[in-house]
């Protein structure tokens, strides 16, 4: 029975879970993309994002609570100069969790974490400045352009022949 189990124990006693959930997290903050399985995924969003929110104030007394967690001078520096501005105005959400697939050797569920305003590839935000139309004929090229180029392109072959 589950009475008063509120998080996930991952199967490990609490000093090893912490641990391993301040390491998962320094290193999503240092590569800003981790792949570990789906259980630990979850997990490290429910350790990582209220560490985010406290860096988004850069104060010494939040530092010291976030590195009370952590447990990593470069981890600090890198989440309150680096991080912390790019999700300000972002009132949570502050990773994202993809599900890759089965892992071959125990068919565990994997997953990649990754922080959201550092991946360059999927911006949402990017496609919505303007909108494509679809056209079915397409122009027609400008002829008067591309007949001069070519023409002296041709010259000059010709002139080569008749300078050898």
């Amino acid at each position: 029975m589950r009475h008063g189990k509120k998080f996930n124990h991952l199967g490990r006693k609490t000093a090893h879970r912490k641990s391993m959930l301040a390491n998962m997290a320094c290193s999503l903050i240092e590569h800003k993309r981790i792949n570990t399985t789906l259980a630990k995924a979850k997990a490290l969003r429910v350790f990582a994002e209220p560490l985010i929110t406290k860096s988004k104030e850069d104060t010494t007394h939040n530092r010291r609570l976030v590195f009370a967690k952590l447990r990593s001078k470069e981890a600090i520096i890198t989440l309150f100069r680096d991080v912390a501005p790019k999700v300000g105005d972002r009132p949570g959400g502050y990773l994202r969790i993809i599900k890759l697939g089965n892992r071959l050797g125990d068919n565990a569920e994997m997953a990649m974490v990754e922080l959201v305003d550092f991946n360059e590839i999927y911006d949402p935000k990017a496609g919505q400045g303007k909108k494509k139309t679809t056209r079915r004929a397409g122009k027609k090229a400008k002829t008067t352009d591309s007949a001069p180029a070519s023409t002296e392109a041709n010259t000059t072959k010709e002139d080569d022949k008749k300078e050898e």
